[in-house]
């Protein structure tokens, strides 16, 4: 029995934008389905979640340079 397909789970990313442009990019982003969660406009980035099958939706918006998924690593326990 095949289980029942529900909406893609969000993600992390960071985003990389055109500073020059950001209010407009970020507004573009937030239609394409970005939840932001951290803006930093003098660098040009910024992160938030997405469903999983909207990265590449985020990736095509004018004036994105880069669409990067957020990495957890953890450190075994200190002995």
């Amino acid at each position: 029995m095949s289980k029942p397909t529900g909406p893609a789970e969000p993600v992390g990313v960071i985003v990389a934008v055109n500073p020059g442009r950001f209010a407009e990019v970020v507004g573009a982003l937030r239609r394409a389905g970005l939840t932001v969660t951290s803006e930093q406009p003098v660098l040009g980035t910024l992160s938030g979640t997405v469903a999983e099958d909207r990265v590449a939706a985020l990736a095509a918006v004018d004036g994105v340079d880069s669409v990067d998924r957020e990495r957890t690593y953890r450190l075994p326990p200190h002995d």
